[in-house]
């Protein structure tokens, strides 16, 4: 019965305002169909198969359609929310991988497109969820990182490119979120070919400098890492930054 007069408030409140293509709450929809193009199109260590999303192309469209018509609301849950934003987020990335296949690096999207005023990938408007327009920077800056207090959420999102943290070969989903991201962060963490860590010295993925304003906000960037490492380091560790690979992770 709330959820019954939240919807009715919502779209009397629309009709006033003169919202004519306001989408009322929707149950957060199943993942399962995005989960099945993983499991066949990622290997374990998150190298893409983008020959064979293309085979399946009209599959990744349902699941996309499924996405466009949803609209994430109070009415879910946080991790229905946060597990909707990333799913969101990879499978767009690799729609618009698929857009411009074949493609070396992600960024080379951006030298393609002749949009004004958009000169990345990531400004590309071509993704709508629940009447509203968004670009991939949106999901993540205006979305993830604004609406969730939570720094792992860098290591579940994935940019298509070899030094991203790996696209996980399986959904995210509200029941399985903590254990994924838990994972996710110690997968990336340990991975020597995104970050090296002795005692006394760490080479870090760019992602740890990009963003350390989110993994610092509680406490300092070595005992984040010490979190989800067996290495003891040091607190006087030197701490570096890897150059950053984009090249695409196929």
């Amino acid at each position: 019965m709330k959820k019954l007069l939240s919807i009715i408030l919502l779209l009397a409140v629309s009709t006033c305002l003169g919202v004519e293509n306001a989408t009322p709450p929707t149950p957060a929809p199943s993942h399962e169909i995005w989960n099945g193009l993983l499991k066949k199109y990622v290997t374990d260590d998150g190298s893409v198969n983008y020959e064979g999303f293309k085979k399946e192309r009209e599959k990744l469209k349902q699941y996309l359609d499924l996405l466009s018509k949803s609209n994430p609301s109070d009415e879910w849950s946080e991790k229905e929310r946060l597990a909707f934003w990333i799913n969101a987020y990879n499978a767009y990335t690799v729609e618009l991988i698929l857009r411009h296949y074949p493609v070396e690096s992600i960024k080379d999207i951006g030298s393609k497109i002749k949009i004004p005023f958009v000169s990345t990938a990531w400004d590309i408007k071509f993704i709508n969820i629940g009447g509203k327009d968004y670009d991939l920077n949106n999901i993540e800056h205006s979305v993830l990182r604004k609406q969730f207090d939570d720094p792992r959420i860098h290591f579940a999102i994935n940019c298509a490119s070899y030094s991203c943290p790996k696209l996980r070969n399986e959904a995210f989903t509200a029941d399985k979120l903590e254990a994924q991201l838990q994972d996710q962060a110690r997968d990336f963490v340990n991975d020597k070919r995104k970050n090296i860590i002795t005692a006394d010295k760490l080479e870090l993925s760019e992602i740890f400098n990009w963003y350390k304003a989110d993994f610092t906000k509680d406490t300092k960037l070595i005992a984040y890492i010490q979190q989800y490492t067996d290495v003891k380091i040091s607190p006087s560790a030197k701490v570096s930054y890897m150059e950053y690979n984009w090249s695409l992770n196929k």
